[in-house]
């Protein structure tokens, strides 16, 4: 689920950038494209844990059913 264009589907490219303060902001592209969506519920605190947000952020994403992030 993004903020943009709600939910999308396919093969998505996923990514994790750490803001300041810590959170963490998660985005998605169409692969090729050269938009990329927020997803829904982000920027996320990380507590210093980027790779892991990253990867709870991809298992959702492959469940499907309209994933987003949370604290």
């Amino acid at each position: 689920m993004t903020d943009e264009v709600g939910v999308v589907t396919g093969e998505l490219t996923v990514a994790v950038e750490e803001l300041p303060g810590g959170a963490v902001g998660v985005t998605v592209q169409y692969v090729g494209a050269e938009e990329w969506y927020t997803v829904s519920g982000s920027p996320v605190p990380a507590g210093g844990l980027l790779a892991g947000v990253f990867e709870e952020v991809v298992a959702r994403v492959r469940r499907g059913g309209g994933a987003t992030v949370s604290g």
